[in-house]
């Protein structure tokens, strides 16, 4: 594990769950490393070019963003498969570079998309390639958070050196992006993109990444919709939503509220309520709980992370974002960069 933070920390419990040995963990510091060795249950602390000498068969890539790329090609050197999070790369072309480089060496990488991993978004995603849903009219889709609103909040990830050019779309929108592509099975193809900084200064910090983004999407089935993505939005923790209109069927869901899938159609609408006996089999064999016992976000993370793991041993699992997955939302968050500097439709190669 290179990272002591949370996500280092929800990485572990997945990891620990999928029956993994916890080698060797790094922070920024030796004291730091020390200190998340005990708290999280790793063997042993290592600092360093120690690291990438150890022997390890799958590092986990936790560290702030602008390190992930040059951290994920030093781990795949070393011989290991990487789970790094997201963004892959700050940018597409470091990005590529990773995945060239980890299938030139015969490995594997996965990076945590991990609303996939909601039952009922398998659900989704079944029914609409099932045909249920019909041809995709629009998709609707927004991701709002409140954890920046003020101009006294700050994190590193606002600083363009340690987050990269993009803050709030390469950190969440990204999400929302790979979970319309997912659950429709269709490619965005052309996008014109809106954005804003709300607070140009953080405490010490010259902002110039982005708070807010408002994108309008071509589908390339002909469907067409609008995202919106925020971390100014009062009130809201962590509302993921996706609704996608078919000629037949619409669905939404919602993250906040993952147990149930809204359907809809002209005659009348639904609440589909997680229940493994009567969902699609992709669906069902992440239920980990029976119906009427809630399940979340560490359940889809831990969900990940076995199917990372199964995929690293050679067993083909259905949906698992891999490298190409990563390198496709660096695609994707490059293009609403330049849209919005632009101020134009911008093609999204498939």
């Amino acid at each position: 594990m290179l990272g002591g933070g949370f996500m280092a920390r929800t990485h572990t419990h997945a990891a620990r769950l999928a029956g993994a040995r916890l080698g060797a963990i790094a922070t920024s510091s030796e004291a730091g490393s020390l200190r998340a060795a005990g708290d999280l249950g790793y063997a042993r602390s290592l600092t360093g070019d120690a690291f990438f000498t150890d022997g390890l068969d799958i590092i986990h890539i936790c560290t702030p963003n602008d390190s992930h790329a040059s951290l994920a090609r030093r781990a795949i050197a070393s011989g290991a498969h990487v789970v790094c999070e997201k963004p892959l790369a700050t940018s597409a072309e470091a990005a590529r570079a990773v995945r060239d480089e980890a299938e030139a060496a015969g490995l594997l990488g996965t990076v945590p998309f991990v609303y996939r991993y909601h039952p009922l978004v398998r659900e989704a995603r079944a029914r609409i390639a099932a045909g249920e849903a019909g041809a995709i009219l629009t998709v609707d889709g927004s991701y709002l958070q409140d954890w920046l609103l003020d101009a006294e909040d700050d994190n590193w990830r606002v600083d363009s050196a340690a987050g990269g050019p993009s803050r709030a779309f390469a950190d969440i929108g990204s999400h929302l992006v790979d979970l319309l592509e997912f659950v429709t099975g269709e490619r965005i193809t052309a996008l014109s993109a809106t954005v804003r900084t709300v607070h140009p200064r953080r405490g010490d910090t010259a902002v110039s990444t982005e708070d807010t983004v408002a994108l309008t999407v071509e589908l390339g089935g002909g469907g067409i919709g609008s995202l919106l993505v925020s971390q100014v939005a009062p009130g809201r923790k962590n509302g993921l939503v996706l609704e996608v209109s078919g000629s037949r069927e619409s669905l939404s869901f919602a993250q906040e509220q993952p147990e149930h899938l809204w359907l809809g159609r002209r005659t009348g609408s639904q609440l589909l309520m997680r229940d493994p006996e009567i969902l699609a089999p992709d669906a069902a064999r992440l239920c980990t709980v029976p119906a009427g016992h809630p399940q979340g976000y560490q359940d889809a993370f831990n969900a990940f992370v076995a199917d990372s793991y199964a995929l690293f041993a050679g067993d083909r699992r259905d949906g698992v974002p891999t490298l190409d997955d990563g390198v496709r939302a660096a695609q994707v968050t490059e293009a609403v960069l330049r849209s919005a500097v632009e101020r134009t439709w911008i093609e999204v190669a498939p």
